[in-house]
């Protein structure tokens, strides 16, 4: 019985235990380089992301969703992500100006993939939304299937967009200038 209650004890305390927020996402701002390109950010159209890594203060920027996810995928970047947002594309004034402070976790959001828009790269996009109906909508004028973090196939991000070859070979940023 006291082996039983110490047990409980030890379950209770460790449910308990504060769960660490993520930290909060950054505006985007004129400093903004992309990790990929190498050029600011704001010099392209579409959404955008940013991750921030434990115990370090400043983001991670991308010129687009997709190479943030691309990120997550590839395995010489690092694995201590404590937060990925990209930009609510449902909240953006437009194509060309996708937001300075409307992010959203990437993990939460709803992508639309092989719609006719490309990234600011001008390569295929992950397109974030923040609900599942703009998503909708957007597919229905645009094309493209609606899928979560999860179902954006590694070969879309990390290939050329293609989501059929699963075994390509990393290479995020083979198509961008």
């Amino acid at each position: 019985m006291r082996i039983l209650a110490t047990l409980a004890f030890v379950v209770l305390a460790a449910c308990s235990q504060p769960q660490e927020e993520a930290p909060k996402p950054f505006a985007l701002d004129e400093e903004a380089i992309g990790r990929y390109c190498g050029m600011n950010v704001l010099e392209h159209d579409g959404p955008k992301g940013q991750i921030i890594l434990s115990q370090i203060p400043e983001p991670i920027w991308f010129s687009s969703a997709r190479d943030a996810v691309a990120f997550t995928l590839l395995p010489d970047e690092p694995k201590n992500i404590a937060a990925i947002y990209v930009s609510d594309m449902a909240a953006a004034e437009s194509w060309e100006k996708p937001g300075a402070e409307n992010w959203i976790d990437a993990r939460a959001a709803f992508y639309v993939i092989g719609s006719a828009r490309l990234g600011g790269m001008g390569v295929a996009e992950a397109i974030p939304f923040s609900t599942r109906e703009a998503a909708l909508d957007f597919a229905r004028e645009n094309g493209g299937e609606v899928v979560d973090f999860s179902g954006i196939p590694p070969a879309y991000v990390l290939g050329g967009g293609e989501e059929t070859d699963d075994t390509a070979e990393p290479q995020p940023h083979a198509t961008e200038h």
